[in-house]
């Protein structure tokens, strides 16, 4: 399975947020369609790993107080705005 080094920003929450890739790290797999190895007429193609794995190396470019989107839509003072009754 091949992996991405990539750069990204560091969030308040500690979660890590890919920017860029910066390269690939070729696993060297014929049986990876991200490998540089896989045939372009791969008969196997329907089993051949389709994912990239975790990324090799993560360069924080950033490092920022706020929550990154997702842990700011669930936390952001304490969920009170999700919660509001429509106007009328």
């Amino acid at each position: 399975m091949c992996t991405l080094a990539t750069e990204g920003i560091q969030y308040g929450c500690g979660h890590y947020v890919s920017q860029r890739s910066t390269h690939k790290d070729d696993c060297g797999s014929k049986y990876c369609i991200w490998s540089n190895r896989h045939a372009p007429n791969c008969p196997h193609c329907p089993q051949c790993s389709r994912f990239l794995g975790p990324d090799s190396k993560e360069v924080i470019k950033a490092k920022v107080p706020e929550y990154c989107d997702t842990c700011d839509y669930w936390w952001k003072k304490n969920n009170t705005y999700r919660r509001q009754q429509p106007q009328q």
